[in-house]
């Protein structure tokens, strides 16, 4: 019989983390929150703003503890993978923030490891439960796309709207050496919408860089651990459906910035950009606008009990609050007035996880999925390296089951 709760370690506590720590704090499948850092002051300011009483100062430490059954990672993502397969071999339960990793050994690993372990491992891929995603998905389900014939996404940060102090607080005094890192070393945000639409997965890749010659220096040989010269990364992927995709991953660029997919069908078209988002087929006049049900400014939540609806409002639409796309009738009545950053999926994805380890579920976002989000980036790189040239893409096989998708909330 599965646990009834469980006890999970929070392994960094950074400033990401702070988003997701009040969650899993709240579920009510969660017995007990352990903070853990290696970082003495991290981890006491953390345990006191948050109101936790028990810590660790390892990883290695949460690993031999006997009680806890499942951690987070919330650590600098050159770490995810390695630290995930700690994990999991040593019989944890795994969530883990983006990117799966940044190796092909170093995914092949992680899911030798969740086979191995018999235990959950999920990618916390915030994408997936963007509002655009969840349209796209059930219109592609409903059979409105018809078949897949061409993707694009993409995940334009500008170093300039917040990455240099988000890079030195994760390299401290050597932040320089991993700040330059490859962008398609992070695709998740991109490759997740397309893959989790349409359910097939790229396997080859032509891709092309950008050299940057910023004065900052960030990037080109000997800046960086990869001498990695481009800031900039656009791929065509060939698509095992048939099939094409592009992704671009921007990281210097005069640009807003943006997490946004297009999908094109042979029976209905879906095109995101900044100017909105619409529906399309032929017929010009069934052209439908759908920029109301991606706002995420807050809907009403329904309380299990004899409560009146509430609303959760949002200080800022794009990071804070829930669209009326979101099947927020599946959360815990926990969550109700706790802030859900990116869109709104944050809640999800700590209830995907939580109940999947609980209930020994294959959640959304698997270790198959999520070496399927991360292989295609690792690859495209090699491919700039060497001029664009096409390459094939390792597939390490789909899940073992479907994943499951939770509609009522936890008993």
């Amino acid at each position: 019989m599965p646990a009834v709760t469980i006890r999970l370690g929070i392994v960094g506590c950074g400033s990401f983390a702070g988003n997701f720590i009040p969650l899993f704090k709240a579920h009510p499948l969660v017995q007990a929150v352990v903070l853990c850092d290696v970082d003495d002051g991290k981890l006491a300011s953390a345990a006191q703003k948050y109101e936790i009483a028990e810590t660790s100062p390892s990883l290695d430490r949460l690993c031999a503890d006997a009680t806890i059954d499942a951690v987070a990672l919330f650590t600098q993502n050159w770490l995810h993978a390695p630290q995930a397969v700690t994990a999991l071999r040593a019989g944890k339960h795994v969530y883990s923030a983006v990117p799966t990793g940044i190796t092909q050994q170093e995914v092949e690993n992680l899911v030798a490891a969740t086979q191995a372990s018999r235990r959950v491992y999920m990618l916390g891929e915030t994408s997936y439960y963007y509002p655009a995603v969840l349209y796209c998905r059930q219109r592609f389900r409903a059979g409105d796309f018809g078949r897949a014939v061409y993707g694009e996404a993409e995940y334009i940060h500008d170093f300039d709207h917040g990455l240099y102090d988000v890079m030195k607080w994760r390299g401290g005094d050597r932040w320089r050496e991993t700040a330059g890192g490859p962008p398609m070393h992070y695709p998740t945000h991109s490759t997740s919408q397309i893959l989790s639409v349409t359910g097939a997965h790229m396997t080859h890749v032509s891709c092309q860089g950008f050299v940057d010659d910023h004065e900052d220096g960030l990037f080109g040989v000997g800046a960086n651990r990869w001498d990695n010269p481009f800031s900039n990364q656009t791929a065509l992927f060939r698509m095992s459906d048939g099939s094409s995709c592009r992704i671009s991953e921007m990281r210097r660029l005069g640009h807003p910035g943006a997490v946004r997919m297009s999908l094109f069908g042979t029976q209905g078209c879906f095109e995101q950009e900044d100017a909105g988002a619409r529906w399309l087929t032929r017929d010009r006049r069934e052209t439908e606008s759908i920029d109301e049900q991606l706002v995420c400014a807050g809907v009403p939540v329904v309380l299990l009990s004899d409560d009146p609806m509430r609303v959760v409002t949002a200080d800022d639409g794009t990071h804070k609050g829930m669209s009326i796309l979101h099947p927020i009738q599946r959360l815990p009545r926990e969550f109700t007035n706790i802030p859900s950053g990116h869109a709104g999926s944050h809640q999800f994805l700590v209830d995907d996880f939580v109940r999947a380890a609980v209930n020994g579920d294959l959640p959304p976002n698997n270790a198959w999925d999520a070496a399927r989000y991360a292989l295609p980036g690792i690859i495209a790189h090699e491919s700039s390296q060497r001029g664009g040239e096409l390459l094939e893409i390792l597939d390490l096989g789909a899940p073992p089951c479907a994943p499951v998708e939770y509609s009522e909330p936890p008993t």
